[in-house]
């Protein structure tokens, strides 16, 4: 007789065994309030940690992971040979629903991981990657980063130096890689490196796996403005990457690349469609109120802009999730997602120091002033991380609305 499938179990099923665990493993979220001059007054565009502060996020992040895992809440829509339940969307839906209601350790270090690189390695991984990897990154075994800036190509990823060459059974890579997400607490990396320097640039790149702790990987935090080092530089001295973690073919390496890219403008664009999510703007609104600001018709027009740009945001990365939870492919929404976040950021910020005045500038002790600095001095970081507002712009222009390209400077 043969084999037969698991029978996929009701989302009542579903609901009662998620919420069965989430009960038995963590607390029900008190009941948010936010009240203007009670408690933490930070607000920040990235959170500023110690190396200490990152490695007690990390095992945390980790911790939870495998308990979800292991229960069966990890990778609820993932393909069971790589350890995911084979489930329709609507149920890890259901279960992130639920979980939303308890109080469970931040996943942010995993997000690039999940988010970006976990999905270009299903879509173009070898078999030994797959196998090596998806389970692992999905259970918080280990965490994941992205290698594609370097100091002299940032956002222009063709024109990436860092080489690989072929030595037998291994790739010998060389270079060095720029703004860095998570690469000091990273087990491994997606990497993109010139491998035949005679193609045109699109088609002389590769896409690889590295070990981040392998010999010859060397780390260095990059301190920012707002005082914090969530970016780091990453220098390559002939490290070694076996065959068989080339991602997708020899030298199609941006195929490998734009999935990754498409991944991160939507994780980027559609994690908050905002000024940094919902707190920011009240915050900002709260703000105004207790200094008088809403009796002044200018600033009332600029919060009444910056609200309703954040709505059209919103809404027009629900229009890009649907199509992905329909089966099709999103459309000139994503596209705009992730400009649409940062301009809004760059709104929130803007009226913040109109607010405020020399008060952002300068700390006189009170609540809920001077830490608007953080967030006005982390914006600029947001509006490169994920592609420049310039490259969105000229994506949009020129694959969306079909403008010509911007001509070649004459030599």
């Amino acid at each position: 007789m043969a084999d037969t499938a698991p029978a996929l179990p009701s989302e009542e099923e579903f609901r009662a065994e998620a919420l069965s665990f989430l009960e038995a493993n963590a607390k029900p979220k008190a009941p948010e309030k936010l009240v203007f001059g009670e408690g933490s007054d930070e607000i920040a565009v990235l959170a500023e940690r110690t190396p200490e502060e990152d490695a007690r996020e990390v095992a945390e992040a980790k911790r939870w992971a495998a308990l979800v895992f292991d229960a069966g809440f990890g990778w609820i829509t993932g393909p069971p040979e790589y350890g995911g339940r084979g489930l329709p969307p609507s149920y890890q839906r259901l279960y992130q629903s639920l979980e939303n209601r308890f109080e469970t350790p931040s996943q942010a270090p995993r997000g690039i991981g999940l988010g970006m690189i976990a999905p270009t390695i299903l879509a173009h991984g070898t078999e030994a990657v797959k196998q090596a990897y998806l389970k692992a990154l999905w259970r918080g075994d280990i965490i994941a980063c992205q290698l594609f800036s370097e100091p002299s190509n940032g956002s222009d990823l063709a024109g990436v130096q860092t080489r690989a060459v072929r030595d037998g059974d291994e790739w010998i890579v060389n270079g060095q890689k720029v703004w860095t997400s998570g690469a000091h607490y990273s087990d491994i990396g997606e990497i993109i490196c010139r491998t035949d320097p005679d193609l045109p640039k699109h088609k002389g790149l590769s896409a690889f796996v590295v070990n981040m702790k392998a010999p010859g990987v060397e780390v260095r935090p990059l301190r920012q403005m707002t005082g914090g080092a969530s970016f780091n530089e990453v220098f390559f001295t002939d490290v070694r990457v076996p065959a068989d973690h080339l991602l997708g073919d020899v030298n199609g390496g941006w195929t490998v690349a734009l999935t990754t890219l498409m991944n991160e403008r939507a994780a980027i664009g559609g994690g908050g469609a905002g000024a940094g999510g919902g707190g920011a703007t009240s915050r900002l609104l709260d703000l105004m109120r207790h200094l008088g600001a809403t009796k002044d018709p200018l600033l009332r027009q600029a919060y009444a802009d910056l609200w309703i740009n954040l709505q059209v945001a919103r809404w027009n990365s629900e229009r890009a999730l649907s199509k992905i939870r329909a089966g099709q492919l999103p459309g000139p929404e994503l596209s705009t997602a992730k400009l649409s976040l940062t301009e809004n950021m760059r709104r929130t910020a803007e009226l913040a120091a109109r607010v405020l005045g020399p008060r952002i500038l300068a700390d006189s002790g009170e609540w809920g002033t001077y830490s608007w600095s953080k967030y006005l001095l982390g914006v600029p970081g947001m509006r490169i991380a994920g592609g420049t507002d310039e490259i969105m712009r000229n994506i949009v222009a020129e694959r969306v609305l079909g403008l010509p390209k911007e001509p070649s400077p004459k030599q």
